[in-house]
């Protein structure tokens, strides 16, 4: 049991393994030093997967004690679909579980959930250069073609 990967919603006792994750995954997206975000809002992203009322939900990875990934998740909107719209929006693994399947089974498992919602589908991106995270997305879904534009103020 204790070599098992057990995934489940996080519970507030959670926050002080989580937060490290989450920490290495922003800063693997430039957002640390002075680029890092504020306590505030990761800890209003915490308090958010805990709210029933939100549609933001997250799923942890663990083996044992030990918190190997996670997998933020938001249900939306859209306009071409009747149903909610499922958007992946981080995936994490601790470097040292990588290639273990610890990501997959967080993308199957965020799969079941958008499915029992009635969504048609999950859609998420990561940076074209980030070529070991696209070996596992091509083999798990399709790649749109999308070039993802933003605008800050």
């Amino acid at each position: 049991m204790h070599n098992t990967l057990q995934l489940r919603p996080p519970q507030p006792a959670d926050y002080a393994a989580w937060l490290p994750l989450w920490d290495a995954y922003n800063a693997f997206y430039g957002r640390h030093g002075e680029l890092a975000l504020p306590a505030a809002i990761s800890q209003l992203t915490w308090q958010r997967f805990l709210d029933p009322a939100e549609p933001m939900h997250a799923l942890l990875a663990w083996r044992g004690s030990q918190l190997l990934g996670l997998a933020h998740y938001v249900f939306h909107r859209n306009t071409l679909m009747a149903h909610h719209a499922c958007y992946l929006q981080d995936l994490f693994t601790v470097p040292a579980a990588r290639g273990q399947g610890v990501a997959r089974q967080l993308i199957a498992a965020v799969l079941a959930e958008a499915q029992a919602a009635g969504s048609p589908s999950v859609y998420w991106h990561t940076r074209h250069d980030n070529a070991a995270a696209r070996q596992l997305y091509d083999r798990v879904a399709r790649e749109t073609g999308f070039v993802v534009y933003r605008h800050t103020f």
